[in-house]
């Protein structure tokens, strides 16, 4: 039997049909730490879990660019080789147009392993019963702050920029990367022009939103910059087309190669509350098996040498852990803070 898995040139990127649809429900308060509900399940995030599901003869991996997408095909080949290895299956990889698009074709079982920001593993939990089985430590960590910047720290920062721990200046106590630090700043973006990602990015776009409607800021009294990727959000307030920009801590590190500078010129004055991190899911189509194996081999992977390389290079991953489920809910409540959902 041919496969239904769409013929792909190698990495290609693929626009994988899908619509902004930010679940309701998600992961409920009451969920037990497994995850969320799926239709057929007998506990959460299970889907259909069929044991008697036939064994895949291929998988593929869904993966959405932060950065330069040209940059990712490249940068991804090894981990789909290291997977390929270790599954004893082919594991193609396709890059999708955006973080929904991941969501469909898991949905759609044109994929069957996603790499994922926070809330749309709630989402694929929730619409397909996709199981979030991982997520990223970068620095040791399993959350991070989303960071605001901007190119005239006069006007944000209450004390002088100083460097940090990689040399690029922080000012208002943002330095240590943990949120949240310096909002008491934020109410001065109204006003503004502030590059910031689609509403479905968590750092890009959810949790500054929501940290400055608490700040008595909508998004009706900035002018937005719509960007699509945390280095491009960098490069808008570097190259002075936005005064402010939203991304994850620290994505000015992803453009600093290209403009070594970027550190003195853009200055971050603000921490949004902790994000969870993104991580991985496997279709709830696959046998709890094949879940499980699929897991082990990216764990077992992330914890060599040159998976660390690997996957540093990719999404700035420097290890995995299972994935906190319930944690999850963290990015979905404040979606829904701002109205998404």
């Amino acid at each position: 039997m041919k496969s239904s898995r769409p013929k792909l040139a190698g990495w290609a990127a693929v626009a994988f049909a899908g619509v902004l649809a930010l679940s309701s429900c998600g992961v409920s308060q009451d969920a037990p730490a497994g995850g969320a509900s799926g239709a057929a399940a007998s506990g959460p995030c299970a889907g259909t879990n069929d044991d008697a599901a036939a064994a895949p003869k291929e998988l593929t991996l869904a993966l959405v660019p932060s950065g330069d997408a040209k940059k990712l095909v490249d940068t991804v080949k090894p981990l789909e080789a290291a997977l390929t290895d270790r599954l004893g299956i082919p594991v193609h990889g396709v890059i999708t147009a955006d973080y929904q698009a991941a969501v469909e074709a898991i949905g759609s079982n044109q994929a069957q392993i996603g790499m994922l920001p926070s809330l749309q593993m709630s989402q694929a939990c929730d619409k397909y019963g996709a199981k979030p089985v991982l997520q990223t430590l970068r620095k040791d960590k399993s959350s991070y702050a989303a960071q605001m910047f901007t190119n005239n720290p006069s006007k944000y920062c209450t004390d002088a920029p100083a460097p940090g721990p990689n040399g690029m200046l922080y000012c208002n106590g943002t330095g240590s990367g943990d949120g949240p630090a310096g909002l008491d700043s934020i109410a001065k973006v109204k006003g503004a022009q502030v590059s910031m990602l689609s509403p479905a990015s968590p750092a890009g776009y959810i949790f500054p939103i929501a940290a400055l409607k608490a700040k008595g800021v909508a998004v009706e009294d900035i002018s937005p910059i719509k960007v699509t990727a945390n280095d491009a959000s960098v490069l808008a307030v570097y190259k002075g087309d936005a005064e402010v920009g939203f991304s994850y801590w620290d994505a000015r590190e992803v453009v600093k190669k290209d403009n070594p500078d970027v550190g003195s010129k853009v200055v971050v004055f603000a921490l949004t509350d902790e994000v969870p991190n993104d991580g991985m899911s496997v279709s709830g189509k696959l046998s709890a098996d094949w879940q499980k194996k699929i897991s082990d081999a990216m764990l077992d992977y992330a914890k060599t040498p040159e998976g660390v390389t690997a996957l540093t290079a990719i999404y700035q991953i420097t290890g995995m852990k299972t994935a906190d489920v319930a944690s999850l809910k963290k990015t979905q409540d404040a979606a829904h803070s701002i109205g998404l959902g």
